[in-house]
């Protein structure tokens, strides 16, 4: 039988799955070549267990198949065998089934196509006060910003400082307004695995003899001079004197050019005539 009329009925036999070797011919099962491991999403998205890819050769309509990474990262390809796909990038996976296919001499000088159907694999998950918290696949490098804005941004609650945790356990901590307007240095690329998470906003309480009594944002820095400014300033009453400070239940001194905290509750009391 002719190779063509070989490989069109090892297709046909199995509905496109991976087929067994041809009688008197052992597959071979490649180790993991040390140089894929290094491949970062720098260099392309880099296939991971859970990754949907459509694998074939241009004019050939009998290879072309939709293949899953399953857990150990191997893919089955007819004449072939097994090929570790995992921890490559799609421009690697092309040229490794491309020369294996060349030099088996099945074809002269095959062009192969891949394409990911499915990320799966690679993603990081942000939380948080953010408008879509969720897992977000990562088919390329991204920045921070990127993936804040893919997730719809901060929530009007939001906090002024976002971390990063990386796999490893590095934590890295930006402050939201530098990566929106910052270099490349205040706006960092993902990895992988990370978590990302956005805090709610430190907020303080204000009430007494102030015109707009209310809970309100902390800004970087805010005073309690500042505070009190935020809430409407005093009543023809108040006394920026009198204002005291509570903080985790108990009353603590708080100068005026002092900095609030999270969760301060100030009330500002009437000046004496």
């Amino acid at each position: 039988m002719h190779l063509k009329g070989l490989f069109r009925s090892a297709w046909l036999m199995i509905g496109l799955l991976p087929v067994a070797p041809v009688a008197g011919q052992q597959a071979v099962v490649p180790a993991a070549p040390a140089a894929a491991a290094q491949a970062t999403l720098s260099d392309g998205y880099v296939l991971g267990p859970g990754d949907v890819i459509e694998l074939s050769v241009m004019g050939r309509d009998d290879y072309r198949a939709r293949l899953q990474l399953q857990t150990d990262g191997v893919i089955e390809l007819p004449l072939i065998g097994n090929v570790v796909a995992a921890n490559k990038t799609v421009l690697q996976l092309k040229e490794e089934v491309r020369n294996r296919l060349k030099s088996g001499g099945y074809f002269a000088n095959p062009i192969v196509n891949v394409t990911i159907a499915t990320y799966a694999s690679r993603y990081v998950v942000v939380l948080g006060e953010v408008a879509s918290p969720g897992i977000v696949p990562i088919d390329r490098a991204y920045r921070i910003s990127e993936i804040l804005a893919r997730v719809g941004g901060a929530k009007d609650n939001g906090g002024t400082m976002l971390t990063i945790t990386r796999a490893s356990g590095e934590e890295i901590r930006l402050n939201v307004k530098d990566i929106a307007t910052g270099g490349a240095d205040k706006d960092p690329l993902v990895n992988a695995g990370d978590k990302i998470f956005l805090a709610e906003a430190a907020t303080f309480y204000v009430y007494g003899q102030v015109n707009a009594p209310g809970n309100y944002r902390i800004e970087p820095g805010m005073t309690l001079r500042m505070a009190i400014a935020r809430s409407g300033g005093l009543t023809a009453l108040g006394s920026e004197k009198r204002a005291k400070v509570t903080r985790d239940g108990h009353e603590v001194r708080v100068g005026l050019d002092d900095v609030v905290t999270d969760k301060d509750v100030i009330v500002v009391g009437q000046k004496f005539f």
